[in-house]
């Protein structure tokens, strides 16, 4: 099984993608236009050797407004947003919640973390699984929820496409997940139907708790 791709390896690749289309559309921009390199240049207030390197692609470091200025000089506006890119990083409270659980399953059950999902190319990760005999579950640990609707439907969509048995979402025990979950009615439940009771009492007998729940730690 692949290694997961770290965020700054994604950010590179994403940058130079950006990069690259961007110098291509300044680049016949300015062609279209009838401008040469020296003209925008002049009329942005850079050095030519700065157009020159930011139509091939060449000034990594480049910031925003020097693009906008640019694209402005040959009529081009640029417009930035962002998209959903695998798992978040995390941080000491999500390590915490994990070895909670951890803390309560059977010894001989396998407990593994930032496990792949195995799809080529596929940046998303289970935060944990937990394997036993003729079982494989996934974990996905959530420190602080908004929308339980959203994380149940992302959580989901990872155990179709890491084909698991069965998914744990494991919520940090705070006052503000408990109103999240119980704003999300009765359609969270029914996508977690083992309690949390009867979850718990599975794992810790090694046993496989038949179907995916809610865990509040």
């Amino acid at each position: 099984m692949g290694t997961r791709d770290r965020p700054i390896d994604r950010a590179r690749r994403v940058v130079g993608t950006i990069l690259t289309t961007t110098a291509t559309e300044l680049r016949e921009a300015r062609i279209a236009a009838g401008l040469s390199q020296r003209a925008v240049a002049e009329a942005v207030g850079v050095s030519h050797p700065t157009v020159s390197r930011i139509e091939r692609g060449m000034s990594p470091e480049i910031s925003l407004l020097a693009i906008a200025r640019v694209g402005a000089a040959v009529g081009l506006k640029p417009v930035l947003r962002l998209y959903p890119d695998g798992d978040p990083i995390r941080d000491i409270a999500h390590v915490e919640l994990l070895e909670r659980l951890h803390a309560r399953i059977h010894p001989q059950l396998r407990w593994r973390t930032e496990v792949p999902l195995p799809i080529p190319g596929d940046p998303r990760a289970w935060d944990a699984t937990i394997a036993g005999m003729g079982f494989v579950i996934g974990v996905e640990a959530e420190t602080r929820i908004r929308d339980a609707q959203a994380v149940a439907r992302r959580t989901n969509l990872k155990q179709r496409d890491g084909e698991l048995d069965h998914v744990v979402l494991l919520v940090a025990g705070t006052r503000s997940n408990r109103r999240a979950l119980a704003a999300a009615g009765p359609g969270l439940a029914a996508a977690f139907p083992v309690s949390q009771r009867d979850c718990l009492r599975a794992l810790r007998d090694g046993r496989d708790p038949g179907g995916s729940s809610i865990i509040v730690l």
